[in-house]
């Protein structure tokens, strides 16, 4: 695995012209960001290699280098998940590659469930805790030594970001909530007996990505700042039938606000 990861990190090495310390997933809600990323280079997943490839419609398949502002970032521009059929191994596989390039922070997004009732469709929802109900963890196998054998999650999401974004979007006048997100497998979506259960288990949406993402940032000593859109509601009163189009819809909405939070946030960190 070492191997591997220090033979993509050199073959990115030899294109990158920056140092970048800050990294993001380009989730649902954060897809015009690469519009204002300057001094691009674009790679395609598939030049890259054992890199994994996107599968998802929506989700493009490509790594950008360049600067947000002033700020030199590497940005995934579309991201890897479980259900695609990919171990959680190889759907982490960036970020390992990420801590040989030296970034230290994590910026994820992502489209979510909510199963909060005092939530509603287009609401931004800072992620504060996860659960993860993947039945599986991407640590689970001979250790990185990245880090330890056993990761501490106490505060997988950084509370200075998030104080930081509390800030941000008050001074825009920008409505967050804050919330607990599981991920489990997809790629259904919840039947209205499983957003029930998850409620009690104390979550406030759910969705199909990020938590192995995040917990490898961690074991890695990344810092990390999650936020997701609600895309649909699975309360109560509120069951609908949801589709891939009317997910994109509501992340595509709220988009502008969850841009101005993470763009003034990059430059911040």
């Amino acid at each position: 695995m070492l191997e591997r990861i220090n033979e993509t990190a050199e073959f990115l090495r030899q294109i990158m012209t920056t140092k970048p310390e800050t990294a993001i997933i380009l989730g649902s809600g954060l897809g015009g960001l690469v519009d204002e990323i300057t001094d691009k280079t674009e790679i395609k997943y598939g030049d890259i290699p054992y890199f994994p490839v996107s599968t998802v419609e929506g989700h493009k398949g490509s790594l950008i280098l360049g600067k947000l502002g002033q700020k030199d970032i590497l940005a995934m521009n579309g991201r890897f998940h479980f259900y695609e059929g990919y171990s959680l191994t190889e759907t982490t596989f960036p970020i390992r590659v990420m801590r040989e390039l030296g970034i230290k922070t994590l910026f994820v997004s992502n489209a979510s469930g909510g199963i909060n009732p005092d939530f509603r469709v287009g609401d931004l929802m800072i992620i504060t805790d996860h659960i993860n109900f993947l039945c599986d963890n991407p640590l689970r196998g001979r250790n990185i030594p990245y880090g330890p054998r056993f990761t501490d999650m106490h505060e997988a999401y950084d509370k200075e970001l998030i104080r930081m974004a509390d800030a941000i979007a008050a001074a825009k006048g920008i409505k967050v909530q804050h919330g607990v997100y599981l991920a489990d497998q997809g790629p259904t979506y919840e039947t209205p007996a499983e957003y029930r259960m998850y409620r009690i288990w104390g979550a406030d949406a759910v969705g199909m990505s990020t938590v192995p993402e995040v917990i490898v940032a961690r074991h890695c000593g990344m810092r990390v700042f999650g936020i997701s859109v609600i895309t649909d509601m699975g309360v109560e009163g509120q069951f609908a039938e949801v589709t891939h189009e009317d997910v994109q819809k509501a992340a595509d909405a709220a988009q502008p606000r969850m841009m101005a939070i993470m763009r003034e946030m990059i430059n911040q960190a």
